[in-house]
């Protein structure tokens, strides 16, 4: 009678072995949804909308780029994401509306980029530099178009670590498999 509760737990044992294979290599089979984002402004207000989502959707499981073109570049740019501002002039929805001749004044973006840090703040929302970070640490690749790099004269040591530098054929290959694409 014991040899045969052994035999029934070893066939328990390998039952089990092998429905966790089974589980495993059904999982590796199921395809990640991909999100691809085009980052190409590198103001405070714009910055948020692609860092916001890239973090999310890696939180969610999802396989995250998003290439930082034009003035987006600035959002990998270390010399420059401490510094992002937002304008006041011709920017229609903020939620304090600025008539345009009191956006020409002078002050009035620091006042405006006052302001956003200040809701970003009470909102518990990070900051850019965070957003990076905890994007990278989540699996987000952010590409940094090298086309940008050249014609904006921007220097490679400049770029965060952990960015590719990659042109728009290289970005298309990510997003070539995409179900999200976003232009921000």
């Amino acid at each position: 009678m014991n040899d045969q509760v052994i035999t029934q737990d070893q066939d328990l044992d390998s039952i089990i072995e092998k429905r966790i294979k089974e589980v495993l290599e059904k999982q590796k089979q199921i395809k990640r949804k991909r999100l691809a984002i085009v980052a190409s402004k590198g103001t405070l207000d714009m910055a948020y909308p692609p860092l916001i989502l890239a973090s999310t959707a890696a939180a969610l499981g999802w396989d995250v780029g998003v290439f930082c073109t034009f003035y987006g570049i600035d959002i990998l740019n270390k010399k420059k994401i401490n510094n992002f501002q937002v304008p006041a002039v011709g920017n229609p929805s903020m939620p304090v509306p600025v008539p345009t001749l009191i956006g020409v004044l002078p002050g009035m973006t620091r006042i405006a980029t006052w302001m956003m840090k200040r809701w970003m703040k009470r909102a518990n929302i990070p900051d850019p530099n965070d957003l990076i970070k905890n994007a990278l640490d989540n699996g987000v690749k952010f590409y940094a178009c090298t086309t940008t790099i050249g014609v904006m004269g921007v220097k490679k040591e400049n770029i965060i670590e952990g960015a590719t530098f990659a042109g728009a054929a290289g970005f298309l290959d990510f997003a070539s498999e995409a179900e999200v694409t976003l232009f921000i």
